[in-house]
């Protein structure tokens, strides 16, 4: 079974986040989709199966170390862009040698979503991933939640409020002071406190510096980036005003791990009517391989 290994929110091999994109899955069972991710120790993995009629849409299943994810980002934005390597037509539009933008339909378990591609050379891509729109699911009651990740309230951003939003995802956002950051640590496994809050995972957010950290709830992994907490970021930010309608921002990611990242940011509405959200970013091609043979 071929496989492609590509380096998602960066323009450069070994950086950004890693990804392997199975672009021809048919016949796997999820429970060979998660022994595989687990094989080849990528953050996730994405396995991909003709989705109709159109060659434009595809079903999208998305695993990490532990289980099937309803939605993610990096995972997303990064098949997109194998398939316009493998299928894309390159219409080259004559005025800076780059080529045509293709669109892709991703069906996943959360939803389905738009991909818009773009090839900027060999083994270099951009992709943006319309996540739909966003929901505001409550302001927590934050006392005890700095503590969660070994802050003190004082580290908390005092102008804005911790806040559950969801583009397919449940995240607390939760917004901290410049240089919070740097001290956070994962202090408890956030499963149980999080859900009590009515949220998945959370995404802690310096939205002065436009920079984020996330890490799977028991703190052992720290992503490097996150597209689906970025999605929910944009969100928060655009509800608080700290980005304009449409205006694309850069979010940063990863400067913890080693592997700094950018997300490009966006979102159209006012208030909790927000509409439409795109995170976007480069993809870069590592490498492609087949397995010799599949788990049972």
């Amino acid at each position: 079974m071929h496989y492609f290994h590509v380096d998602v929110f960066s323009g450069l091999p070994y950086s950004g986040n890693s990804l392997t994109v199975f672009p021809d899955a048919s016949g796997l069972t999820g429970v060979q989709m998660e022994r595989i991710t687990q094989e080849l120790r990528h953050f996730e993995s994405i396995f991909l199966t003709r989705g109709g009629a159109r060659d434009d849409t595809w079903q999208a299943r998305v695993f990490d170390l532990v289980a099937e994810l309803d939605f993610a980002g990096h995972p997303v934005i990064g098949a997109a862009c194998v398939l316009h390597a493998l299928y894309g037509t390159d219409g080259t539009d004559g005025t800076d040698g780059t080529d045509g933008n293709e669109t892709w339909t991703l069906r996943l378990n959360a939803r389905t979503v738009k991909v818009t591609t773009q090839r900027r050379g060999p083994g270099r891509y951009a992709s943006v991933l319309d996540q739909g729109p966003a929901s505001f699911l409550g302001r927590p009651d934050t006392q005890n939640v700095a503590s969660w990740f070994s802050l003190d309230t004082d580290d908390l951003d005092p102008d804005l409020p911790a806040e559950v939003v969801s583009t397919g995802l449940r995240y607390l956002v939760l917004p901290v002071r410049s240089g919070a950051l740097e001290r956070a640590r994962i202090a408890l496994d956030l499963d149980a406190p999080l859900a009590g809050l009515g949220a998945q995972f959370a995404y802690l957010l310096d939205a002065t510096a436009l920079e984020g950290r996330h890490w799977n709830n028991d703190g052992s992994v720290e992503d490097v980036a996150t597209g689906s907490g970025a999605g929910c970021a944009a969100a928060y930010l655009r509800r608080h005003h700290r980005i304009g309608e449409s205006e694309t921002a850069v979010l940063r990611q990863g400067r913890f791990t080693g592997r700094p990242s950018e997300m490009t940011i966006s979102a159209d509405g006012q208030g909790e009517d927000i509409r439409s959200v795109k995170v976007g970013g480069e993809v870069a091609f590592v490498a492609e391989g087949r397995l010799q043979e599949l788990p049972q």
